[in-house]
Protein backbone atom coordinates (compact mmCIF):
# COMPACT_ATOMS: atom_id res chain seq x y z
CA UNK A 1 0.00 0.00 0.00
CA UNK A 2 1.65 3.52 -0.40
CA UNK A 3 -0.51 6.25 1.41
CA UNK A 4 -0.65 9.79 0.73
CA UNK A 5 0.15 11.46 4.10
CA UNK A 6 0.72 9.99 7.76
CA UNK A 7 -3.14 10.40 8.54
CA UNK A 8 -3.61 7.38 6.12
CA UNK A 9 -0.28 5.97 7.19
CA UNK A 10 -1.64 6.25 10.87
CA UNK A 11 -4.80 4.20 9.70
CA UNK A 12 -3.23 1.94 7.39
CA UNK A 13 -1.48 0.72 10.98
CA UNK A 14 -4.13 0.77 12.82
CA UNK A 15 -6.25 -1.80 11.00
CA UNK A 16 -3.04 -3.94 10.23
CA UNK A 17 -2.56 -4.51 14.09
CA UNK A 18 -5.97 -4.81 14.88
CA UNK A 19 -6.29 -7.87 12.36
CA UNK A 20 -2.89 -8.89 13.88
CA UNK A 21 -1.88 -8.82 10.66
CA UNK A 22 2.12 -8.13 10.65
CA UNK A 23 3.32 -5.11 8.72
CA UNK A 24 6.69 -3.24 8.44
CA UNK A 25 7.02 0.38 6.58
CA UNK A 26 9.86 1.69 4.48
CA UNK A 27 10.69 5.46 4.00
CA UNK A 28 11.78 6.83 0.49
CA UNK A 29 15.61 8.27 0.81
CA UNK A 30 14.45 10.76 -2.26
CA UNK A 31 12.25 13.81 -1.49
CA UNK A 32 8.75 13.57 -2.90
CA UNK A 33 9.56 17.06 -5.34
CA UNK A 34 12.97 15.43 -6.46
CA UNK A 35 10.78 12.31 -7.56
CA UNK A 36 8.53 13.82 -9.05
CA UNK A 37 11.44 16.47 -11.20
CA UNK A 38 12.67 12.38 -12.56
CA UNK A 39 9.35 11.29 -13.49
CA UNK A 40 8.29 14.36 -15.75
CA UNK A 41 11.95 14.20 -16.96
CA UNK A 42 11.39 10.53 -17.93
CA UNK A 43 8.16 11.68 -19.39
CA UNK A 44 9.60 14.43 -21.57
CA UNK A 45 12.54 11.66 -22.95
CA UNK A 46 9.47 9.44 -24.09
CA UNK A 47 7.73 11.80 -25.86
CA UNK A 48 10.90 13.26 -27.06
CA UNK A 49 10.94 16.33 -25.49
CA UNK A 50 15.22 16.67 -25.02
CA UNK A 51 17.81 18.17 -26.77
CA UNK A 52 21.34 16.04 -27.60
CA UNK A 53 24.23 17.84 -27.70
CA UNK A 54 27.05 17.05 -30.33
CA UNK A 55 30.46 16.54 -28.82
CA UNK A 56 32.17 18.23 -31.29
CA UNK A 57 30.68 21.57 -30.30
CA UNK A 58 30.35 23.71 -27.43
CA UNK A 59 27.70 23.79 -25.09
CA UNK A 60 27.21 27.84 -26.44
CA UNK A 61 26.82 26.19 -30.15
CA UNK A 62 24.69 23.48 -29.44
CA UNK A 63 22.18 25.70 -27.72
CA UNK A 64 21.80 27.87 -30.68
Amino acid sequence: MHPKNNEQLSALKAFAKALKVDFETTKNPYHPDFVAKIKTSKKQVEEGKFTTLDPSKSVWENLR
